[in-house]
């Protein structure tokens, strides 16, 4: 059950990057071009001044097209970007799932990893061992997890990062479609876990294509699109919403610069 204390409040957030349209060939065009400073770019706004809060216990679902914004929102969330405007605060320790290996060394095992994790998250080393194997039972990997991590699958670096990720016990969970390389069964494993997860009090906050996820476990949806917030509502009107757009005809531009509907 959610609380009304907000655990994660993003206030008015850009995010811009710096696009270069071209990049010199050798050395020689880089000291021309710098010193002519001819360098051509123009920023983009991946994120353009997004407000929401999420509250202890919500689980939170950002829903859109690819580019819309969504994992770039994620990541500030997570703390790997700063806005470049606006505001993110975090009330609580988070355990972010937002790239396929990310957090793990890749040369270490499976086994050297989770100790490792744990100590960032600042766990003891004794804390960690007690935890260990409720951690390899439900990442179910096999004798891998002894094998160093570089030679997972996708689908093995997921179970271990989420596995670990949830059995550490965050306060705060992001996921950005990390569950989508698993298998059916073990995506429903991964769901059951994250309904106990709730049901503790945690807060979670998901990147998703599929919309069942979002009518089934997430008690708010965000709709983002070219980096701005649609909605932020109730799971089934923003699902409703997207769907309708999506199933609009997308616009082409003539020769003539007039846009026309393909159909």
């Amino acid at each position: 059950m959610a609380s009304d204390l907000a655990v994660i409040e993003v206030a008015n957030v850009t995010q811009k990057f710096r696009v270069i349209h071209e990049r010199p060939d050798t050395l020689r065009e880089l000291f021309s071009k710098f010193f002519r400073h001819r360098t051509q770019f123009h920023d983009f706004e991946a994120v353009s001044n997004v407000s929401f809060t999420v509250r202890r216990g919500e689980m939170v679902g950002l829903i859109g097209r690819n580019g819309s914004g969504k994992s770039t929102l994620l990541k500030m969330i997570a703390g790997v970007y700063k806005p470049s405007a606006g505001r993110v605060e975090v009330r609580g320790t988070i355990a972010p799932l937002i790239e396929l290996g990310a957090g793990m060394h890749h040369e270490l095992s499976g086994r050297e990893n989770i100790l490792l994790n744990g100590l960032l998250m600042g766990h003891s080393k004794r804390e960690m061992r007690r935890r260990e194997e409720k951690i390899i039972e439900f990442a179910d990997i096999g004798d891998f997890i002894d094998a160093p991590v570089k030679q997972y699958s996708t689908g093995m670096y997921m179970r271990l990062a989420f596995a670990v990720a949830t059995e550490i016990d965050p306060e705060i969970l992001v996921i950005d479609e990390i569950l989508a390389v698993g298998d059916m069964s073990f995506q429903a494993k991964c769901f059951r876990r994250l309904k106990d997860f709730r049901k503790s009090g945690k807060t979670i906050l998901i990147v998703t294509h599929s919309m069942s996820e979002i009518t089934d476990n997430c008690d708010r949806a965000i709709l983002m699109d070219k980096g701005r917030m649609l909605i932020d509502g109730p799971p089934e009107e923003v699902v409703e919403l997207y769907t309708a757009r999506s199933a609009r005809p997308a616009p082409v531009l003539l020769d003539s610069g007039v846009a026309r509907v393909s159909r």
